[in-house]
């Protein structure tokens, strides 16, 4: 099994100053990684750098829905730190609004951050991990699209299109950069501003997340975890019927922090 180390090169995280994503920087960090944070708060990113290891998290304030912003932080981070060994793209608005409060704009604006940041910031990483040939992209994903709450129709559409995009990414890439590894990852409800009370600390979601991340097996592209086991996906019944002959049981995979 392939795992990143910190020699492997630096980590970047968006949404990195709250949250998940601020847990997951720090659990990195512990690790003895260099983390590139971003967000678009620089107090919220200077907060997060006073939790983590000493010297370890540099800050990027950055828009991530801004696609120019994007690249222009990326190539920073490049210049100043090396190749970039791993992409977490967490990043995410969850605004609450019924649809009949909702603009044409504000879906829209949703959209520009939940798919749009996914997208512009995958595009900017890309340039370094094709030309080394080699990299490892985990997306915090939902299944918010399979079952939206009532107001939510911006977040789910644009979480649901962004593991549209984790599929086409895997089917433009992974045959060419096999050793580019792309997985969904879907934390469950976490105890954070965009979670409910009761829900799963985001310090533990986190050391699952960041194991998943540091784990660069290519059998991992492709797949999806929810919290720290596999979500295998559903056969049709031809599947189920040749799996039966065969004698054959997949069993999903678990992940150890």
């Amino acid at each position: 099994m392939t795992q990143l180390t910190p020699a492997s090169g630096i980590a970047v995280v968006t949404g990195a100053g709250s949250g998940l994503g601020r847990a997951m920087a720090i659990e990195l960090t512990k690790r003895g990684f260099t983390v590139a944070g971003l967000g678009r708060r620089r107090a919220a990113l200077e907060e997060t750098r006073a939790k983590a290891e000493p010297g370890r998290f540099h800050l990027y304030p950055t828009d991530v829905a801004a696609p120019q912003e994007v690249a222009e932080t990326f190539a920073r981070i490049r210049a100043e730190h090396g190749r970039i060994a791993l992409l977490i793209n967490n990043a995410a608005i969850y605004p609450r609004r019924d649809i009949l409060d909702e603009s044409a704009e504000s879906f829209l604006r949703t959209v520009a951050t939940n798919l749009g940041g996914t997208v512009a910031c995958c595009r900017a990483a890309l340039e370094g991990m094709v030309e080394d040939g080699h990299g490892r992209i985990l997306n915090v994903a939902t299944f918010a699209d399979l079952a939206p709450l009532p107001a939510s129709s911006a977040y789910s559409v644009s979480k649901g299109a962004a593991r549209i995009f984790t599929r086409a990414l895997i089917a433009d890439l992974s045959d060419r950069f096999p050793e580019i590894v792309i997985t969904d990852w879907m934390p469950g409800m976490l105890r954070t501003q965009m979670g409910i009370p009761d829900g799963v600390p985001p310090e533990r979601a986190a050391r699952w997340g960041v194991a998943l991340a540091l784990d660069a097996d290519p059998a991992l592209t492709g797949a999806t975890f929810e919290m720290d086991r596999e979500i295998l996906p559903q056969l049709g019944l031809k599947g189920r019927f040749k799996n039966l002959l065969m004698m054959r049981r997949r069993r999903p995979r678990r992940i150890s922090p």
